[in-house]
């Protein structure tokens, strides 16, 4: 709890010990600073309930816009040297010009929260995770550690985090927000750094400030860390910080948090886990887990050379997402937006092509846990979800002859098979008194999504 010698912030330092040594009223469950305690908090029921959220990188790499991982752009272009990215700068920009330069041409014209978060609820998400701050320490909202490098400051001269955070929730959608525990290039978390980490003035005078400002002004449902891979989360101070979190925090009810929260982490400590970019399990995990993708598969940020074939068609989002529910994931579906602050059309008919799949057949999908067979791959390829005594059965493409073999259901006298969007139930058959059953598909028009939910009551 000390910074090369001197004391944190006297707010902070007070804060986070009252969170770990307080005992409390009531008969309400205290959390202590390791992570054996933190680990066994339950998370809130809402985030497994919601199944889909969608994930927002923008911010000054926006102005650039260029190159794979644009939000890395300025990682790329001093710390790497990576010629496509130097060669871009030489091409377009006098000699001088600096990264913070692009801050003064942050001016989103077209940046309307409203408008955002009707076509996030047009996706059917139920959640949303904005960049507060990514790597490059530039802050969308006037953090008090950050002068002259916020959103309030310099270029869009207002706070971008508050604005969104007041729209989308007026479209009763949870509100997350993205936060990186590192600055590739400050000079104090460079020096600690240096030390082998062994000092913590960044930490101290920096991360967990904008931390607690982040959590007490706007209250977020969700904290999604990142940019915590180069040191220990000894160094972080993570195991205090959550205690706060989850014991004291105006948050400490209803807030979910990942697994991003020092090197080692991943995977193991935290909330939900997301363990890696696009994390892609091949069996059921035992714990909650979350994958984030992106819509334009080489970035996060915008592109302004992103190219078609490089963006996700509307099929494989669906499919991506209807795996990663049926083995018990959350789905963050990832867009850039531009640095005018404007939606792509491409993302926006992505966004409004999944919510279409959604009121359809979201009820397969929201509230669902995996069944006991979560997949086969005998007619086509079947994904399956549960909830209430149902069972879904999630098609990813359409049998010849329009009729279906299902292996993995046990029907009975009372099994009724429906279409999802289709009045009335379908006609089927046993295989054999194992289980199974052949049902018979209507004819239908082809669908965007490529993807059909069938229903299943009265089967195990």
């Amino acid at each position: 709890v000390r910074s090369a010698g001197k004391m944190w912030p006297i707010s902070i330092y007070k804060l986070l010990i009252f969170s770990v040594f307080s005992l409390g009223g009531g008969c309400a469950v205290r959390y202590t600073a390791d992570w054996s305690s933190l680990d066994a908090r339950p998370l809130p029921k809402w985030y497994d309930e919601a199944k889909v959220g969608i994930f927002v990188h923008w911010g000054v790499f926006s102005i650039p816009g260029f190159g794979q991982y644009s939000e890395w752009f300025w990682y790329w272009w001093r710390g790497q040297k990576l010629p496509e990215n130097v060669q871009f700068m030489q091409k377009n920009y006098p000699p001088g010009f600096q990264y913070a330069d692009f801050a003064s041409q942050f001016n989103p014209e077209f940046f309307d929260p409203e408008s955002w978060a009707e076509v996030f609820q047009a996706s059917g998400a139920r959640y949303v995770v904005f960049t507060a701050k990514h790597h490059d320490g530039f802050t969308n909202w006037p953090s008090a550690t950050s002068f002259n490098w916020n959103s309030v400051d310099v270029g869009p001269h207002r706070d971008l985090v508050g604005d969104l955070v007041a729209a989308v929730r007026k479209r009763s959608l949870r509100m997350g927000i993205y936060h990186s525990l590192f600055e590739w290039f400050h000079p104090l978390y460079m020096l600690d750094k240096s030390s082998g980490f062994k000092t913590q003035s960044f930490v101290a005078t920096k991360t967990l400030p904008e931390l607690v400002d982040l959590v007490t002004t706007y209250k977020p449902d969700l904290i999604w860390s990142d940019g915590d891979w180069e040191a220990p989360d000894t160094y972080w101070n993570s195991t205090q910080f959550l205690a706060w979190l989850y014991n004291d925090s105006p948050v400490k009810d209803e807030v979910i948090t990942n697994d991003r929260w020092g090197r080692g982490c991943s995977c193991r400590h935290g909330g939900y886990y997301n363990c890696a970019d696009r994390f892609t399990p091949t069996t059921l995990p035992n714990h909650k887990w979350e994958k984030c993708q992106n819509v334009d598969t080489r970035s996060w940020g915008y592109r302004r050379n992103m190219k078609l074939n490089e963006v996700m068609d509307l099929p494989s989002v669906i499919a991506d997402m209807v795996y990663v529910v049926a083995l018990g994931g959350n789905y963050l579906l990832n867009i850039g937006p531009m640095a005018d602050g404007a939606i792509a059309p491409v993302f926006e008919e992505r966004l409004r092509g999944l919510g279409a799949w959604l009121g359809v057949n979201g009820e397969a999908i929201y509230g669902s846990s995996p069944w006991r067979s979560q997949t086969e791959n005998n007619t086509v390829t079947v994904w399956y979800t549960t909830k209430n005594n149902t069972v879904y059965a999630i098609l990813l493409g359409w049998p010849d002859k329009n009729v279906l073999e299902l292996l993995a259901p046990k029907t009975s006298a009372s099994t009724r098979v429906t279409l999802l969007g289709h009045q009335g139930p379908l006609s089927w058959s046993p295989i054999d008194k194992a289980g199974g059953l052949f049902v018979l598909l209507p004819e239908l028009p082809q669908s965007p999504s490529q993807v059909w939910t069938i229903k299943l009551d009265g089967v195990k």
